[in-house]
């Protein structure tokens, strides 16, 4: 690993924790990251909601059972008490960033954006878009050439792609991708908002 990518891990993690810490702003400020008019945001974080506050709960729970473990420790207590709390913080603020970085359609700009939490944002021209539709699918194989975004260990909209876009990953790998497939709330709607804006009609 060369020096400059030794120094850019770290920066990557910095800025992975600073944008999580924003999504907890705008998400309590009800706010949504990447949206402007004539624009549609459609969401994806539905189905993984109860799940990842049923794990902060469980992180609350250890944190005040290791409170009561290491009393006697004070040290210990207070080093276990910041990372417990870290912890907690980091699992909300990964389901904030799901719930204000939705998939956007915007006509205007010509594209569609899936994204997934603060990792992914891959933006896609609508000329390059081969066919979408809804799909249910639980099982993703490994392929070259496709991304899979599974949200709740689902996809349920496949984009396929008559030219390829870049998707670069969290540590800046990039790879070229010609099938998309991601979750919606609103599987549905979406195909049907993605296939009007291709025929050159307005986002209802």
């Amino acid at each position: 690993m060369t020096g400059s990518s030794l120094t850019s891990v770290p920066y990557l993690l910095v800025r992975h924790e600073l944008r999580l810490l924003a999504s907890l702003w705008l998400w309590a400020a009800r706010r949504t990251h990447g949206t402007a008019d004539g624009s549609a945001a459609f969401g994806y974080a539905r189905g993984q909601g109860a799940m990842m506050f049923g794990f902060a709960f469980v992180c609350v729970v250890e944190s005040v059972g290791m409170s009561v473990l290491l009393r006697d420790w004070p040290t210990v207590h207070h080093v276990v008490l910041v990372l417990d709390v870290y912890t907690v913080v980091f699992v909300i603020g990964l389901h904030a960033a799901s719930v204000v970085r939705p998939h956007v359609l915007d006509p205007g700009a010509g594209t569609l954006r899936i994204r997934r939490a603060v990792h992914v944002d891959v933006r896609i021209p609508l000329e390059r878009i081969a066919s979408v539709r809804r799909e249910l699918r639980a099982t993703h194989e490994p392929r070259d050439g496709e991304l899979n975004l599974a949200v709740g260990a689902q996809t349920s909209v496949t984009v396929e792609l008559a030219e390829p876009v870049t998707h670069v990953t969290f540590f800046g790998r990039r790879h070229e991708v010609r099938v998309v497939r991601c979750h919606a709330d609103d599987a549905g709607g979406l195909v049907r908002a993605v296939n009007r804006a291709r025929e050159g009609h307005a986002v209802p």
